[in-house]
């Protein structure tokens, strides 16, 4: 083990094993002035960006008729959980094109989780 990974391996922090097309809801510690408070974000994950303590993950949901997505650093000490409540079946990795799909045609197959 280099030095590199030596200090990446003290930054990780323990995650819900998750993958595209899961639906999470993730805690976000949100700082407003000088109080603290947490905002709770749930989405369908599109995409995973592996890379250590560098990983990222991209949540999407669709709020009052608009598409928010927002990336999130997966090791980040703002994240206060992460939730998996819902696994679904997909057959690709990025699942980019729901970004052109609206309403019932956005579902997916829901599959049962152990």
């Amino acid at each position: 083990m280099n030095a590199i990974e030596l200090v990446e391996k003290a930054q990780t922090v323990e995650r819900p094993e998750m993958k595209s097309g899961d639906t999470v809801k993730v805690h976000v510690k949100v700082r407003e002035g000088d109080k603290e408070r947490i905002q709770i974000f749930e989405g369908i994950v599109i995409g995973l960006h592996r890379g250590g303590t560098r990983a990222t993950f991209t949540v999407r949901k669709v709020s009052f008729g608009q598409g928010v997505e927002r990336i999130f650093p997966l090791h980040s000490p703002t994240i206060a959980k992460v939730e998996v409540v819902r696994s679904a079946r997909v057959r690709r990795a990025k699942l980019y094109y729901l970004r052109e799909l609206r309403g019932k045609a956005a579902r997916m197959k829901e599959v049962r989780r152990a």
